[in-house]
This record gives C-alpha cells, sequence and structure tokens, in this order.
C-alpha cells in the first residue's frame, strides 16, 4: 500500500483541532498537530475566515492526501449548533477548496476505532492517541481529537463504518439494539 498522509480535524469556533499522520501499509507516524485559535472578540465572519485561512495553511504546508473531520453534535443550546456548524463548514470549505477527499466520522465511531468503545472519556482518547503514535507527550484535547479521527480513517475509514451499519442493520432486524454501547435482546 502506497503512503497517505492522514490530516483529521476537530472543528471548533473557538478552536478547531488539527493533526496529521501518515500511513506506510500498517504503521501510523505523527507529522503534526496544533489547534487554530479564533478571537472570540472578532465578528463571526472574522473569525470563519480565521478557521479557513488556518486550514489552508496547514493543508499547504504539510500537503496531505486526505483528510478526515469529525461530525459534531451539540444539541443543549440551538445557537451554541448553528455556530459550530457554520465552523465546521469553514473547515471543509478549505479542504474542499484545497481539492482533498473528505471523510466524515462522529465521536462515536472515532472513539470506537481509537479507543475501543464509543462512550471513552477525552482522557482515554488523549492516552491510546500518545500510544498509538509512540508520541513523547499529550497532546491538548482539540489536537488529540484531530488526530484520534485521523487514525479513526486510516484504520479503515468509510468501509469501517459501512460494516458496522451493516452489522447493526442486521441485529435489528434480528431483535436486538445497542443502547450505551452494549446489545440488548
Amino acid at each position: 500500500m502506497s503512503e497517505q498522509r492522514i490530516l483529521g480535524i476537530d472543528p471548533g469556533l473557538r478552536s478547531t483541532g488539527f493533526g496529521i499522520i501518515e500511513r506506510h501499509g500498517k504503521n501510523l507516524h505523527y507529522v503534526a498537530s496544533g489547534c487554530i485559535k479564533s478571537n472570540a472578540d472578532d465578528a463571526l465572519p472574522a473569525r470563519i475566515a480565521t478557521l479557513f485561512a488556518g486550514i489552508s495553511e496547514v493543508v499547504s504546508t504539510y500537503q496531505p492526501t486526505q483528510a478526515a473531520v469529525e461530525i459534531v453534535f451539540v444539541n443543549v443550546n440551538p445557537q451554541s449548533t448553528l455556530l459550530l456548524g457554520q465552523a465546521r463548514g469553514a473547515a471543509i470549505s478549505a479542504l474542499v477548496h484545497a481539492a482533498l477527499p473528505v471523510a466524515e466520522y462522529t465521536a462515536l465511531q472515532v472513539k470506537q476505532a481509537v479507543v475501543g468503545h464509543g462512550k471513552a472519556a477525552k482522557e482515554q482518547v488523549q492516552a491510546m492517541v500518545v500510544r498509538l503514535l509512540a508520541l513523547p507527550g499529550t497532546p491538548g484535547t482539540d489536537a488529540a481529537d484531530a488526530l484520534a479521527c485521523a487514525i479513526c480513517h486510516a484504520h479503515g475509514g468509510e468501509g469501517v463504518c459501512r460494516l458496522n451499519e451493516r452489522l447493526t442493520g442486521q441485529l435489528g432486524q434480528a431483535g436486538y439494539r445497542i443502547r450505551g454501547g452494549r446489545l440488548i435482546g
């Protein structure tokens, strides 16, 4: 299998995490990670422009071959959900503008792929990212989530997600359901 350079994105209006890994066969190697921060005092269009420009700069600097973006869900505050969606849109727009293929994963899918269960705590995600990429230190939560998203994509990406959906559908037809990560009959 040829080398892949995957850019993972954890969108946020205040802080958008990014993480870049390389995949050589089955081996994963850390390249870079960090956060793109927008100024909370700026108007929304300026903040969106900051995120777009920051992701464009990351793409230009590190030349990824594909990207993975976390699908975010916030249901408590509709205004927060709308703002987060706009930040996510800026991230995806920057990636599409750079002609990168973009895959999308829910937090549940990312945690399942990296930790082994979808209800993992942020600290567990960080610890597994450190372990899987042999990092000398622990990245911040936004950068760790972005690296986890890239790892999820590297570990099978959309094919794994389609398999999970197919298996879940088959379980439902057999009279089972999944609640809280557990199979219930």
